[in-house]
Order: structure tokens, then sequence, then C-alpha cells
């Protein structure tokens, strides 16, 4: 595919998402890994169109370069922000009461302990969904139940193997302290999210490395 056919692919994928300006958004393309520029008015905006890019067959990458830009009147003060994520975080039965939250120039930091990633990625979620937040930095600590690192890769390969979109033979799982190395080679975007989400799924994970290539 072409870099102008994937960027036509991408500049439309963007189009239709009603929660993206896409006239704010500049695409460009080089060897499937695509860029995106411009200015949004949310971080959530920001983190749509990265998802957006993603979804496209043929994208290998995304460069988020979009800047977030709040309108004076919905800015909100840092202490008053950090008390609406932590309001919004304590309404979520996902999310431990462990994990905390600071703000500094609209950018939200979480930090505390989580025992799953899907814990970290719903905090993170909540934060970034709210408005006046310009980034999210997320320094949340996993702390591992414990399995032995034969249980965890024997869960991340089962857990592959009932996923009817993935091929669990072409993804190696290695595990050690907590760390899962991902090796191989698949067919799409959607394949890489899959074995990736299901290693972080996995009891006593705190890490993992993808070395996951896509090949169309």
């Amino acid at each position: 595919m072409s870099n102008n056919d994937l960027q036509r692919y991408v500049s439309e994928e963007l189009y239709w998402d009603p929660k993206v300006d896409s006239e704010a958004i500049a695409v460009s393309v080089d060897g499937g890994v695509v860029t995106l520029r411009g200015t949004v008015g949310s971080f959530r905006e920001k983190r749509e169109a990265k998802q957006d890019a993603e979804r496209v067959y043929g994208v290998t990458d995304v460069k988020n370069n979009l800047e977030v830009r709040i309108l004076t009147d919905q800015r909100s003060s840092d202490a008053e922000l950090r008390g609406n994520i932590l309001q919004a975080m304590m309404l979520d039965s996902l999310i431990p009461s462990t994990i905390d939250a600071k703000v500094d120039d609209g950018v939200v930091t979480l930090t505390g302990k989580a025992n799953w990633q899907f814990q970290r990625d719903e905090a993170e979620s909540v934060a970034g969904n709210l408005l006046g937040v310009m980034g999210v930095e997320d320094e949340i600590d996993l702390i591992p139940p414990g399995p032995t690192a034969h249980d965890v890769e024997h869960s991340i390969k089962k857990a592959m193997e009932r996923n009817a979109k993935l091929d669990a033979e072409s993804v190696s799982v290695e595990s050690s302290d907590g760390t899962i190395t991902l090796r191989g080679t698949v067919g799409s975007w959607a394949d890489h999210d899959e074995a990736v989400e299901a290693a972080w799924a996995a009891p006593g994970v705190t890490n993992v490395k993808d070395h996951i290539l896509v090949a169309y």
C-alpha cells in the first residue's frame, strides 16, 4: 500500500469519528508509520485520534504529535482538576483506592499501587476523559500476586489459544520476574494488540516487552 493511500484511509477514519475534529489534524505517512500533527481541544480527543489511526489496515505505528489546547473558559485550577479526578476514580469500582493523582499545569500524574494492568488502564482512561486535562503520566506501581514463571507463560498461551482472532503459534512468550517478553510476527495491528492484552491480563505481570512485528 502506498503512503498516499494509507494517508487517505487514515484521514477518512478520522473524518468519520464524530469525537474528533479531523480538520484540525494533519496526517503524514512514511512506510506504514503515521504521524499526527495539529491542535485539539482535549487530551481525550488526542487519544481518540491515535486509536482511530491504529485501526486502519496497513498502519504499523502511530506517532501522536497532537498538541492539546484548552479553551480559557474550560480551564480548571490544578487543585479543582485533581479533586474531579479523585472523585471520578472513587466512583469507578475497577480502580483501587491505592491509586492517587497529582496535577501540574493540567498534566496528571497517577501514582500508587495496583495488582493488575487493567486497573492502571482504567485509571488512565478515567483521568484522561475529564475536561481540562492536558496529558496523563502513569507512574502506578504494579504489585504482583507472585505466580511462577511457568504458570504465567502457560496462562498467556492458553488465553491466546482461546482467542479466535489470534494465531497463538505465531507468538512466543517468555517470563522472568514479572516481565513478559513477546516475540513473533502477526498479520494485523489488531492481532498485535490482542497478544499484548493477553500478556498484561496474566497474574503477576508487571512489565511487557513487545517485540512483535506486524507484517501485512
